[in-house]
């Protein structure tokens, strides 16, 4: 007859390999605070005494992302020797968004991370509780060596819960708050310059065409009665020309958002770019529903200038657009059978591409290897309409 004590766990023994590890921990607990409190209070001091000079601020970003290495080999001994797995954080994104490049996203990125910042707080408190541990067990080496094994347990899981709550990654709230952030930039960045290229085109465009249609007229007006054939060949050239500003104010609107993906969609629109391309190109959408406008606007522009690149740059004899839904994506893949070679290196067309899908929670990659094909896959969040 079986009793409720059969089903109970056997006793762990006072001393097996797993208790040893834990007592290496608590011993090398004093060394390990001792420099990460003195390399803390070091930068930390230094950096907020300097704050207001101009290696302060880089000094406190600089001592952060020491701090999180620190983080690391923490989490890499707690893993091995109290045999607590805690997934390494995220890397510090880098900034979208020309305003947020270089050594000032760096900065700012760097001061604003939450990781580093609980690493350097785990440095200041483990500096008294390596102390406290450290001692404990001395003493119970030479004194209370029959329980070290019972201490060593009650003192490592203060250390696991400490692990836990401090060296921890960032929760998932914390960093879709920074991606966000970082693609409001993206965002405004873009937005600025298309109305500068709406602005530019039509001081250049159809602005100037209107400008010189309104004086040709005005000098027919003058020749109407003095010389009437000269003032009819005056209207004509102004005729001609309004067709050619009316020309151009169309193909403004259809740059800013053609009516033809209005109202009749994905399939249509891109039909219609893949007719204006160099390049023989076939059109497949497979789509029961239309998503939202501003999806499709998106899918629509990254198609038509991935379009525009494979005219310009690609020497292709062919190219294929492919659209359809997978899930709660929106797929779009663009390939040509040109000399390859294209990447999304910064500065290129490709990396303004790959940083507006991002700022909406898309992906863009790039698969060119030298002598092509060259194969482009983005993908976007659908969202209905």
């Amino acid at each position: 007859m079986s009793t409720d004590d059969d089903h109970l766990p056997a006793p762990r023994p006072a001393f097996d390999a797993r208790t040893w590890k834990e007592i290496a921990h608590l011993l090398i607990n004093l060394p390990e605070a001792v420099v990460a409190f003195f390399y803390v209070s070091l930068w930390l001091y230094a950096g907020i005494g300097l704050a207001v000079t101009v290696i302060g601020l880089p000094l406190l970003a600089a001592g952060l992302t020491g701090a999180r290495q620190l983080g690391r080999l923490e989490r890499r001994r707690a893993r091995r020797l109290l045999g607590v797995h805690i997934d390494e954080p995220s890397p510090l994104a880098r900034s979208r968004g020309r305003s947020n490049r270089g050594f000032f996203g760096w900065l700012w990125t760097t001061l604003k991370d939450p990781v580093g910042w609980r690493a350097t707080l785990y440095g200041f408190v483990r500096l008294p509780w390596g102390i406290l541990t450290f001692a404990l067990v001395m003493v119970s080496l030479f004194v209370a060596w029959p329980v070290l094994g019972y201490i060593a347990r009650l003192l490592t899981n203060v250390d696991r819960t400490m692990v836990r709550g401090l060296l921890c990654p960032s929760s998932e709230l914390e960093r879709r708050i920074a991606e966000l952030e970082q693609d409001r930039g993206v965002v405004v960045d873009t937005a600025a310059a298309d109305l500068r290229r709406i602005e530019r085109d039509l001081h250049d465009g159809a602005q100037a065409r209107l400008v010189a249609l309104a004086m040709g007229l005005g000098l027919a007006k003058e020749k109407l009665l003095e010389d009437p054939e000269v003032a009819a060949k005056m209207v004509d050239e102004a005729h001609g020309e309004v067709k050619l500003a009316l020309q151009e104010l169309r193909d403004l609107a259809r740059g800013i958002h053609p009516a033809v993906l209005t109202d009749r969609g994905l399939d249509a629109a891109l039909s219609s770019v893949a007719g204006r391309c160099t390049v023989p190109v076939s059109v497949a959408v497979d789509l029961e529903t239309r998503p939202a406008p501003a999806i499709e606007g998106i899918a629509y522009f990254t198609v038509s200038e991935l379009l525009q690149n494979i005219s310009k740059h690609s020497r292709a004899l062919t190219a294929r657009v492919e659209v359809w839904r997978s899930a709660d994506r929106l797929m779009l893949q663009v390939r040509d059978d040109g000399c390859g070679g294209a990447s999304t290196a910064t500065g290129s067309g490709l990396a303004g591409l790959a940083e507006r899908l991002g700022s909406v929670d898309g992906m863009f990659v790039v698969d060119s290897p030298v002598g092509g094909p060259t194969v482009v896959t983005a993908e976007l969040p659908w969202r209905d309409r």
